[in-house]
């Protein structure tokens, strides 16, 4: 299940904002396809459809506006079938392929509440639109990406406090 984490994050990231532009990967069923596939999907415009609906419902359960409850429909018809081999006991999935990719965020987000409590929420800069997964022990980790936005965050206090000195002389 840890290893599905990058998809969890995949597809909530899947709307960043550079230089003011929304850049979607899934705004088109062709660029959708490439999305899927590239993470195991089957690539069908049923498909895209449900990832689009998880994506927004997805995000407002992450930022505390809508219930978990609103994941439920995602994961109808869907089980988890055991299977035994000389490795030991695994889990298969069991649902339609379309709905497949869409069965797995799921999955790996109620994994990842249950044993990462608190550590999946949104990039702290206002302006940014992705979310993190801190992995930190202190789970003090603000932004997406120390390199964009924590650094524009930093240089922003910095220029405010150097601003508002200045102001004050």
């Amino acid at each position: 299940m840890v290893e599905d984490t990058e998809l969890l994050l995949a597809l909530l990231n899947s709307r960043p904002i550079k230089d003011g532009v929304e850049h979607d990967a899934l705004s088109d069923d062709r660029a959708a396809r490439e999305w899927s596939t590239a993470h195991g999907g089957t690539g069908t415009p049923r498909e895209a459809e449900n990832l689009r609906h998880l994506r927004a419902e997805l995000t407002r359960v992450v930022l505390g506006e809508a219930p978990a409850t609103v994941l439920a429909e995602t994961l109808d018809g869907t089980y988890q079938r055991p299977r035994l081999s000389e490795d030991g006991l695994s889990w298969e999935l069991v649902t339609e392929p379309d709905a497949r990719l869409s069965a797995r965020v799921v999955l790996v987000w109620a994994w990842v509440t249950e044993n990462l409590p608190r550590r999946l929420r949104p990039c702290g800069n206002e302006e940014c639109r992705l979310f993190l997964l801190d992995r930190s022990k202190p789970n003090k980790a603000r932004w997406c990406s120390m390199a964009t936005c924590g650094n524009r965050m930093k240089a922003r206090r910095h220029y405010e406090r150097s601003r508002g000195a200045a102001s004050a002389e």
